[in-house]
């Protein structure tokens, strides 16, 4: 008689998701239409006369600005130079998009 075989278990992989590198490519495969001007380091408008005008969000936040009136103050800038602008350069903060996005993943993925 021979007796049934038990299924193999399969093996948990261990995913790190406080990898800065893996972070950076996460980052690079997303399509981003809005990002959040918290998550932002800076951002570089580079103009037709070939004009880079660098904003430092990071120092901004730093320095208490509030979030929504840099962004406010940013948007009306940008709608104001609009047709000089080639295009609009945006450095995202990798440490706190991790910050921000680590506990929301721990959270969904505790019980699996």
């Amino acid at each position: 008689m021979t007796l049934p075989k038990k299924p193999k278990k399969t093996k948990s992989k261990k995913i790190n998701v406080n990898s800065r590198q893996r972070w950076e490519q996460i980052l690079r495969s997303v399509t981003k239409d809005e990002v959040p001007v918290e998550l932002l380091e800076s951002l570089t408008v580079n103009l037709i006369d070939g004009t880079k005008v660098h904003v430092d969000i990071k120092e901004l936040l730093e320095g208490g600005r509030d979030p929504q009136k840099i962004e406010d103050d940013i948007n009306r800038r940008l709608s104001e130079l609009n047709d000089s602008i080639v295009d609009v350069d945006f450095f995202i903060s990798i440490d706190r998009v991790s910050e921000v996005v680590v506990p929301m993943t721990n959270k969904i993925l505790k019980n699996i």
